[in-house]
């Protein structure tokens, strides 16, 4: 097995070009999977059936990997399968209709209601930090927007009298998302009394959300500004650069929201991506059942 994906190997650097970071992680993920075969006594890549790779996916989840390597692995499972039917070293692939293990992700931390209020309450409005954090906070969950995409968000996007932004998501597509009155204030606040003192090289930065030196915020800083104001608000939860975006979603969702309008506002290609929050929704639903309901 380990001559075949030597074989293999030589594929993805000469046919295909791979770089070389690539290939190393593909030779380690199949070098595990070689090694757990030989440890279950499989001595030939054409005794493997499709239980035994699955099982082996599920072995990598109980000993901690993330879901992401998770799927790596099954990608590379799948090409090195692919390369040996086409070069006639096996017949079947028993890798190929297996689906990546998209359940295996772990729901994200969503925020209550009560806990998005106090997180939003926790910034200082009588300094120019607070004011600044308070409205990217309430942009944040007004929108769902990526942190990315705040941060590249410009002064021309912004249409407020009307109440919407111009994003630009992944794959540099645009899309327009409405942004709420409370979202609306905060924002104004900020461009009136915090952006102007910000602004260096006499005005000349077109970022929206600036830095004590006047220019862009990067994404680090905006991650910060959540786990600061996470603290300050004593949300427990492990926060992530996302949890406003998840929170944004699913409670959409729960007030009955079009499930291909809230794939429009979150700038989702494929609307298998959107019915994820369908699924944290029927979870949290049956969280609150089992807390609730007397014989639950």
């Amino acid at each position: 097995m380990r001559a075949l994906l030597d074989e293999f190997l030589n594929y993805l650097s000469v046919e295909r070009g791979l770089s070389k970071n690539t290939i190393s992680s593909y030779g380690t993920d199949l070098s595990h999977f070689i090694r757990y075969l030989m440890a279950k006594g499989v001595n030939g890549i054409d005794k493997v059936k499709r239980q035994e790779i699955t099982e082996y996916l599920f072995s990598l989840k109980d000993n901690g990997i993330s879901s992401n390597s998770i799927s790596r692995a099954l990608v590379a499972i799948k090409m090195f399968y692919r390369f040996l039917v086409q070069e006639h070293f096996i017949k079947d692939d028993v890798a190929g209709v297996l689906e990546s293990p998209k359940l295996l992700r772990p729901l994200p931390n969503v925020l209550s209601m009560a806990e998005v209020d106090k997180l939003l309450a926790a910034p200082d409005p009588r300094g120019w930090m607070g004011i600044r954090d308070r409205a990217v906070l309430e942009l944040l969950y007004a929108t769902g927007m990526r942190v990315s995409e705040i941060a590249d968000l410009t002064m021309d996007g912004l249409n407020l009298d009307v109440g919407f932004i111009k994003c630009r998501g992944k794959g540099s597509k645009e899309r327009i998302v409405p942004v709420g009155r409370s979202a609306k204030e905060a924002i104004l606040r900020y461009m009136e009394k915090v952006r102007p003192r910000l602004l260096k090289n006499n005005g000349a930065d077109p970022h929206l959300f600036l830095s004590r030196l006047g220019k862009r915020i990067s994404r680090q800083s905006f991650w910060k500004t959540i786990k600061r104001n996470a603290r300050k608000a004593r949300i427990k939860k492990v926060i992530t650069p996302h949890t406003l975006r998840h929170s944004f979603a699913t409670h959409l969702l729960e007030r009955g929201a079009d499930l291909r309008v809230l794939q429009e506002m979150l700038g989702h290609a494929d609307i298998s991506t959107t019915q994820f929050y369908t699924h944290i929704n029927k979870e949290r639903l049956k969280s609150i059942h089992r807390q609730f309901h007397p014989r639950a």
